[in-house]
């Protein structure tokens, strides 16, 4: 039975061919076509012409036919109209074809051309038969002509590894059929272009007809992105049942969806006939992209890099203890620079004369200052605790002893025996605040984030617009439902390393306590006072940078940019305050005012996110305020905090003091000020935080995330560098490990921001602008510059944190009235 069954569709077709030639009028009854032949006639409403066009279709072949029409008319009134049936769809469009652009424009095209649904591959052993009807009508009273050529596509099926090269226009769309083979599992689409313009889009669809190829419709279906010169698209075989899909090429009528302009011809609502130069060469190449293998091993590459960072820490830990149990046993363990082991009998001077140098001072000076209590005097280190009794208001408060801060902290020369004179459990305390507020901003901040970035991720992959993120497509390897897995893997360096250094100073946090509770008299009065809390704080601050770094780059793009900055500014900022710290324990900033200022930050940060691309007031009010605050604390850092603005005749008696300091200082002192190295310091410091100003004021960058970072950045390294040079002048050394540390920390930052500068992508640009910086791979193939940025910056944070913790580590054996304020 299934034998006979098969000549009838030949049958069929031979029939209907018959009744066309006998019958085939102006009437509508089919004409028979050939393929490659013009076509010439003309239609009115009383008149219309149909055509047949029938070919053999070969089992297992795909075969795809293309209309090519055209016709003089640009009456919109009476377009021709042209119906292509087939076996199991319909297309129809009209000539002149309309596209309308911004505005309501509307753009007129006289020639189209359609590539047709491809019939499917049929499972049976013998050709079979296929006709296509074409009608051509016009509701017109008069005569319209027209042109009809359809062809079968010789190269329909695209290949893989082979490059193919060819035309579209905004009426003339292409797409071609791709087929996964055996071995692949996911496969990399890669269109370029010569020209940047006109703007384009390409689209991957599932084999379902109709195909979605003109300029209103290319976005109803499947993953689409713009394009300028450069597209790419990983398609994973998982995606498409059918282990096949369409690539779909659509030119759009204008070019503002690519950044470009509407041409200044083509203003107003007019209708207007433009299809000259907008015809554009494209060449498409199916790569196959990475294997399963490839994952894993970047995985074991990610987290036995940064492992070997625990291996190295381990290995340092356990030669420091062994050198510290042969000094111990050698009975080698005294105080450097010739001080001498100090009995626990005699206290320390808390002041020196204004006369004093940096480096030593005058013994007999120990008994003209307010001196620190003994530690006999002092509550046993066992009872450091955190109970809400001890505040910070318990002390201090009496007059004479503000009397005695103005006194002590407005002298020439100041020593860290005049700055840590409060008691240690309630400093430390205070800045154990900072690791508190911390844990709970990262809560508050990071759950909405990881929130938001999972609506991102699902718009992307419901909609199928890639135009959403701005990834690097060369180098995005897919993993479950997120589209860039390897720049989130990439940043688990900065959660790996965060969490290493926050076991670092556990370890000294430990042994500083031990030495407490064993009353060691360096641990209570040489040295560095230890305070943790900052330490602690900047480790949280690390392992969350990776966590919203991380988010960010799920969906990377212009308005969640602040999720990977805002704990930047946290590091710099608690970095900052940490040096500060080092040689001013009393006077340093509370937790609530140092993060109510990161709050400012980041809030401007937002604001400048809204109104910073082109609202000069925005700019104007952001400069004064930056130049404002820097005065406001290069006066309260000039002045150790003593600065007031108060006097006898309250509101008069500000200017006054403002007037007395300008002539104190800039008149009678002119030559010289009180307080040199701090004047050297915040002079440079405010020419940077102006030039800052005046630059963002003049050039409005658009990156303002970026601009203030790069405000904070260079105020941090600006700092340490003053206080690496004043330590140096203090005949103060640099042991082995924080010289280290140091040189590590240039070399991994020079080597990382030299990553950071290729840039990849760019949200500042349109999307398809972006994707002509996109550049493959450079790592195991499957991370890219960014990702080394990651990996880098990550290794470059961590050595800054250690120059931090151990960069006064020489100073644990040196009397604090000899150890100098800077």
């Amino acid at each position: 039975m299934a034998g006979r069954a098969a000549p009838v569709p030949g049958a069929l077709l031979c029939t209907l061919l018959w009744a066309a030639a006998a019958g085939g009028g102006p009437g509508g009854s089919p004409a028979p076509g050939a393929f490659g032949r013009v076509y010439r006639g003309a239609v009115n409403i009383s008149s219309e012409r149909v055509y047949a066009f029938a070919y053999r279709s070969e089992p297992g072949q795909v075969d795809a036919v293309r209309v090519y029409v055209n016709s003089s008319s640009e009456n919109l009134q009476y377009p021709v109209l042209f119906v292509v049936r087939q076996q199991k769809g319909v297309l129809s469009w009209q000539v002149p074809l309309i596209f309308r652009g911004l505005y309501q424009r509307t753009y007129n095209y006289q020639e189209v051309s359609r590539t047709l649904c491809p019939s499917e591959p049929t499972p049976e052993t013998r050709p079979s038969e296929q006709i296509i009807f074409v009608d051509v009508a016009s509701m017109a009273p008069f005569n319209i002509a027209y042109e009809l050529l359809v062809t079968r596509l010789e190269s329909f099926q695209l290949e893989t590894n082979k490059a193919f090269n060819f035309t579209a226009s905004p009426s003339q769309p292409q797409y071609f059929l791709y087929k996964f083979p055996q071995d692949v599992d996911s496969v990399i689409i890669n269109v370029v272009s010569d020209a940047a313009y006109p703007c384009s889009v390409v689209s991957v669809q599932d084999i379902v007809c109709p195909v979605y190829d003109l300029d209103h419709n290319v976005e109803f279906n499947g993953v689409y992105q713009s394009m300028t010169k450069q597209a790419a698209i990983t398609v994973q075989r998982k995606d498409f049942p059918g282990e096949q899909f369409f690539v779909v090429f659509v030119i759009k009528p204008e070019d503002y969806a690519c950044g470009g302009s509407v041409p200044s011809s083509v203003h107003g609502n007019v209708n207007r006939t433009w299809n000259l130069q907008r015809t554009k060469n494209l060449q498409v190449k199916i790569v196959p992209s990475i294997k399963k293998s490839v994952y894993v091993q970047a995985m074991f590459f990610s987290f036995l890099s940064f492992l070997s960072f625990y291996l190295g820490s381990v290995v340092v830990a356990f030669v420091h203890y062994i050198r510290v149990q042969r000094k111990a046993s050698g009975g080698r363990l005294t105080p450097e620079h010739g001080s001498g082991i100090m009995t626990s009998s005699r206290p320390i001077s808390a002041s020196t004369p204004e006369g004093s140098s940096y480096g030593a001072i005058d013994e007999s000076s120990s008994s003209g200052g307010r001196q620190m209590s003994s530690p006999e005097r002092r509550p046993a280190a066992g009872s450091d605790t955190d109970s809400s009794v001890e505040e910070e208001s318990d002390f201090d408060t009496m007059p004479e002893i503000e009397s005695d801060k103005n006194i002590i902290r407005t002298k020439v020369f100041l020593y860290l025996s005049d700055l840590s004179r409060k008691d240690r459990r309630i400093v430390s305390k205070k800045y154990k605040i900072y690791f508190w507020n911390i844990i709970t901003i990262a809560v508050f901040y990071a759950l909405p984030v990881i929130q938001l970035v999972i609506t991102y991720q699902t718009v992307v992959n419901v909609t199928g617009n890639q135009d959403i993120c701005y990834y690097n497509f060369l180098c995005a390897h897919p993993l479950g439902v997120l589209s860039a897995f390897n720049n989130i893997l990439s940043n688990v360096g900065h959660m790996m390393l965060g969490f290493l250094f926050l076991l670092i100073v556990l370890r000294r946090d430990i042994l500083h306590r031990r030495a407490m509770e064993m009353k060691d008299i360096y641990t209570l009065d040489y040295g560095i006072p230890k305070h943790f809390g900052l330490f602690y704080a900047m480790g949280i601050a690390l392992m969350m940078e990776g966590v919203l770094s991380a988010c960010y780059h799920v969906c990377p793009n212009y308005s969640n940019f602040q999720f990977d900055t805002s704990f930047m500014y946290m590091i710099a900022g608690l970095c900052m305050l940490k040096l500060y710290q080092t040689r001013h324990p009393d006077i340093n900033a509370s937790a609530y005012s140092a993060y109510a200022s990161f709050a400012v930050v980041i809030c401007l940060a937002v604001l400048g996110v809204v109104f910073g691309k082109n609202d000069m007031w925005f700019w104007v009010v952001f400069s004064m305020i930056h130049v404002l605050a820097s005065l406001a604390l290069s006066t309260q850092i000039y002045y150790m905090g003593r600065f007031k603005m108060d006097g006898p005749d309250s509101d008069l008696g500000i200017f006054r003091r403002a007037v007395m300091v300008l002539y104190t200082d800039c008149i009678q002192q002119c030559s010289r000020p009180m307080y040199m190295d701090r004047m050297v310091l915040l002079i440079v410091g405010n020419l940077v935080n102006w030039s800052f100003a005046i630059f963002g004021l003049v050039y409005r960058p658009r990156d303002f995330a970026s601009y203030i970072l790069g405000i904070f950045i260079c105020n941090l390294l600006l700092y340490l560098a003053f206080y690496i040079i004043m330590k140096l002048r203090s005949s103060e050394k640099l042991l082995p490990i924080p010289m280290f540390c140091i040189v590590a920390t240039a070399v991994v930052w020079a080597a990382a921001l030299y990553f950071f500068f290729q840039t990849l992508s760019s949200w500042e640009e349109t999307p398809a602008e972006s994707r002509e910086k996109n550049r493959p791979c450079i790592l195991m193939g499957f991370f890219d510059d960014h990702d080394v940025w990651h990996f880098l910056s990550a290794a470059a944070l961590f050595f800054s944190f250690l120059v931090l913790l151990t960069l006064d580590d020489d100073l644990d054996t040196v009397r604090r009235d000899k150890i100098p304020v800077f």
